[in-house]
């Protein structure tokens, strides 16, 4: 199973353009994500830069609209991910607990969607293999 984890930093959503944590937190967060991978589940994860330097595009009316960051109805955002593969979702919320968070922020776990999660009438066989097609192709990708 694949979850993905979203830190969730308090006060991220007003950090400066080009704000970035500090050098004990990089290595701190460094060690952790050595440990993940060393035991064979990280995927993928990175760190995102503030909201201020991104924008959001919405679809009021079907129209897209782009607004730039900062967003001013932000409560929580995202400061990074992780995307791990485990056997449950115990196992996901114990590697989580063993971040080196602070106080300051939390950190939400969420199962990946797979396609065996669908059924045939809500992914008709002609789709699922279309998107198992897509991801394989991005997988190759991913091993260049």
């Amino acid at each position: 199973m694949r979850f993905m984890m979203l830190m969730i930093p308090k006060g991220y959503e007003s950090a400066k353009p080009g704000t970035l944590p500090d050098a004990k937190a990089i290595a701190a967060m460094m060690k952790y994500n050595e440990s993940l991978q060393k035991a064979g589940v990280l995927l993928s994860g990175e760190g995102l830069h503030p909201p201020s330097m991104g924008a959001r595009v919405s679809f009021a009316g079907g129209k897209p609209k782009v607004t730039d960051g900062p967003f001013a109805e932000a409560k929580e955002v995202l400061g990074g991910y992780w995307m791990i593969q485990v056997k449950s979702r115990e196992e996901a919320i114990e590697w989580a607990k063993r971040c080196p968070g602070s106080e300051n922020e939390v950190i939400e776990i969420r199962q990946v969607q797979e396609l065996s999660d669908f059924d045939a009438v809500t992914l008709p066989p002609r789709l699922a293999a279309r998107e198992q097609e897509l991801r394989d192709k991005l997988e190759k990708k991913g091993e260049r």
